[in-house]
């Protein structure tokens, strides 16, 4: 239906998650429409992406400076007792804007799946434990991750996994619906749901 060139972005923009060949579609053709200069900026801004942004060796965060650590690790003011493990990188951003938090953090890379058995693949598990292990200062262990199915799954093998380390781990309290997201949850809500951790 489409021509090659335009059909071969639609299927790699419907790679994207949560975008469908319809979205994926429609970003083909916005894209048609924009001139030179905006398509060099935007080419311009994904090798930038791919050239500058490095992954922080202890938390995984996604970083933009010369140091070796992100700025969160670096900080000498937050409070290494405590751990908040994520899914990903825009759960840390959600719960960094409350300004309710001021721990360290640790970017699982996903969420376990109990329908698919590669998930636990590209989850970075093992560097959770070495992680944990490594440090004398954690005592607590906050699994923040989204209240869905998948979710929950991961807290509850999370949980397993973390219970012979011999530290506290928690997990967010009330406020969050489940199957909600927390990219999605307002500043109020991820408040009370971090002071209600249990």
């Amino acid at each position: 239906m489409y021509s090659p060139s335009v059909q071969n972005l639609i299927d790699k923009f419907a790679k994207f998650p949560t975008v469908g060949p319809r979205t994926a579609a429609r970003m083909v053709f916005y894209l048609m429409r924009l001139d030179n200069a905006r398509v060099k900026e935007l080419i311009q801004a994904i090798a930038d992406l791919k050239n500058k942004i490095k992954t922080c060796p202890i938390c995984f965060n996604a970083y933009e400076a010369e140091k070796q650590f992100c700025a969160i690790c670096a900080d000498a003011k937050r409070d290494k007792s405590l751990l908040c493990v994520v899914a990903n990188e825009t759960d840390l951003a959600t719960i960094e804007k409350t300004k309710n938090y001021n721990g360290l953090y640790f970017i699982l890379g996903g969420t376990v799946s109990a329908l698919r058995k590669d998930s636990l693949a590209g989850l970075r598990v093992s560097e959770l434990q070495n992680r944990v292990l490594s440090s004398k200062s954690i005592t607590e262990i906050i699994l923040a991750i989204n209240p869905t199915s998948e979710g929950q799954d991961t807290i509850l093998y999370l949980e397993k996994l973390l219970k012979p380390l011999n530290k506290k781990v928690t997990r967010l309290g009330l406020g969050l619906p489940i199957g909600g997201e927390l990219e999605y949850a307002d500043d109020e809500t991820l408040s009370s749901a971090l002071s209600g951790r249990k």
